[in-house]
């Protein structure tokens, strides 16, 4: 047991690196009853980080754990990260990142055992600044107190919940890959070789028309704009050959926090190829322009009307389209607006499902978030709805008729309360390795709560938060997410998303039974590339999973199921 709880404590050290960089000053000092106090000086951890030489009193904890776990810590400690002083000061000042700080801060406490938060704040704030930049050692040293006094119960407790989490969660995600390998061996075998290969580009052409609209209505979150401005790429279909007089059902992609319009132009333009009009658009707030200059300091954060704006920001976008189809001669008669799709990632995976139907469970929302006790991070975003009134919004658009959401977060916002309004067709993607919008609680839970009579649960194993968008240089990240965040090469995730996009629309858009083939587990094993394993399952499974749900988390954990 002795051995086993350092093991956790030296864990916990590269837990809380990850989470948010931040240890102690000369010395990290914890209880553990009844064996009585204990410390780590900072100078031994410099020369293991620097040298990785383990000096004598480090020798003490070192040798109670693993080489592996050493090896990772020291890793940890000694990654620098590329952020300004600028960036982690708008951070740590936003609502959110205090709320994280205070949430840190209980574990990580002064040496007076006072919160740690103004500790932490300014320690990492200074690190930043510093010649020597953001690193774990150097917030050591820039940290206010004499030494972190480290929570050790409440550390300990957490880490055990949390590895127990992560093991349930490893478990269902292969509890729902056998569901889907024993459907398909349930049904009739299909050869999709003999089959129209749909992550090859369609029959179509596209031309990319570039708008700027000016929602006049509503008010920006800069009150020396008028309203919300938005840039947006329709790209329209062009026939290669055929003229064809029916207008192309519209499909609108919302991006997710700190992207933007082209995160996900691989797929706006597959869709294209298939005769659908795709509308990406860069959300006013909170797209990667945006961002950026929240983080330079030179914007506010988003505020909680940011989840009634969204919504908005596509029913104006349709409303505009509309316009143009009867007035301009680009778009006239071309669109069909009684026929939508809508695809979102993360924060616009939420937007997709409150215009499909989904409501606030302000009830929920007001105890799941006084005080937000989760270890799922996505929490402290949907906790800013606590701060919004308590009313009936309107925000469903019955032009949308299916929606395909990847990562998207609502466990928070909406329950189960709120997700039994949405009937329509819903596509839901979901990685195994997403920390920010954890598969069970955002995805996998809600797919087994959502009544739609044609429901699809997508599984990436392995993928992460990030696989679905767009690469890109990582100088042109706008926010600085370490590589191993990031997880495998992305491109066989492109041609689940391309595949199953098309099959997904043809199906519930146009009505096109044949694509139906597609959308099955035996479709998903076809084109299946590890690491990235693709998994899906539908309807037919929803009880399945759910029981599943039940049996793995026979109570509700008080941190949520991530």
């Amino acid at each position: 047991m002795w051995k086993k709880t350092f093991a956790y404590f030296l864990g916990t050290i590269s837990s809380i690196a990850i989470i948010n960089p931040a240890l102690g000053a000369d010395r990290i000092e914890f209880n553990y009853p009844p064996f009585g106090d204990f410390n780590i000086a900072t100078s031994d951890l410099e020369v293991f980080v620097n040298e990785g030489k383990i000096t004598k009193d480090f020798a003490f904890y070192a040798n109670r754990t693993n080489p592996a776990q050493l090896a990772q810590m020291r890793e940890f400690l000694k990654t620098k990260f590329q952020v300004s002083p600028t960036l982690v000061s708008q951070f740590t000042y936003s609502p959110i990142g205090e709320k994280m700080l205070q949430r840190l801060g209980e574990l990580l406490q002064t040496k007076s055992r006072i919160n740690g938060f103004y500790a932490l704040r300014s320690a990492l704030i200074l690190s930043a600044a510093s010649p020597e930049g953001l690193s774990l050692i150097n917030i050591l040293k820039k940290y206010s107190s004499p030494s972190i006094r480290l929570n050790f119960p409440e550390t300990i407790q957490l880490m055990g919940q949390l590895s127990e989490l992560l093991q349930k969660r490893d478990l269902v995600v292969s509890q729902i890959q056998q569901i889907a390998t024993q459907e398909t061996s349930n049904l009739p075998s299909i050869d999709f070789a003999q089959k129209s290969d749909i992550r090859k580009p369609g029959e179509f052409n596209h031309a990319k028309i570039t708008l700027t609209l000016h929602d006049r209505s509503r008010d920006g979150q800069s009150k020396t704009v008028l309203g919300r401005k938005y840039e947006v790429d329709v790209y329209l279909p062009q026939s290669k050959s055929v003229i064809t007089s029916e207008p192309y059902p519209v499909i609108v992609i919302s991006h997710g926090l700190a992207e933007d319009r082209n995160s996900f132009v691989y797929i706006a333009q597959h869709l294209a190829s298939y005769g659908f009009a795709v509308a990406a658009f860069d959300h006013p707030v909170a797209n990667s322009k945006q961002f950026q200059q929240f983080l330079a300091g030179i914007a506010s954060p988003p505020q909680p009307t940011e989840l009634i704006d969204r919504p908005l920001d596509v029913k104006y976008l349709l409303d505009e389209l509309q316009r143009l189809n009867e007035t301009d001669s680009r778009f006239k008669n071309k669109l069909n607006l009684q026929k939508v799709g809508l695809i979102g990632h993360s924060l616009g995976g939420y937007t997709a499902l409150a215009l499909a139907g989904g409501t606030f469970d302000f009830a929920k929302i007001h105890k799941e978030c006084n005080p937000n006790r989760s270890l799922n991070l996505s929490t402290f975003l949907q906790c800013r709805a606590n701060d919004l009134k308590a009313e009936n919004y309107s925000i469903k658009d019955d032009r949308i008729k299916a929606i395909m959401v990847m990562n998207p977060l609502n466990s928070v916002l909406f329950g189960e309360q709120g997700v039994s309004k949405i009937t329509i067709p819903v596509m839901m993607v979901a990685g195994s390795q997403d920390i920010f919008t954890p598969a069970v609680p955002e995805q996998i839970l809600p797919f087994s709560q959502l009544p739609s009579k044609y429901k699809y649960l997508a599984l990436i194993e392995n993928a992460t938060h990030f696989s679905v968008q767009l690469d890109l240089p990582t100088s042109e990240r706008v926010i600085p997410v370490p590589q191993g965040l990031l997880g495998p090469d992305r491109k066989s995730v492109y041609s689940y998303m391309n595949s199953l996009g098309v099959a997904f629309f043809q199906t519930h858009l146009r009505n096109q039974q044949e694509y139906k083939s597609y959308l099955s587990p035996a479709y998903a094993q076809s084109i299946s590339q590890a690491p990235l394993n693709l998994s899906l399952v539908s309807s037919g499974n929803g009880e399945a999973i759910s029981q599943l749900l039940n049996q793995v988390y026979p109570t509700p954990s008080p941190l949520g199921r991530n």
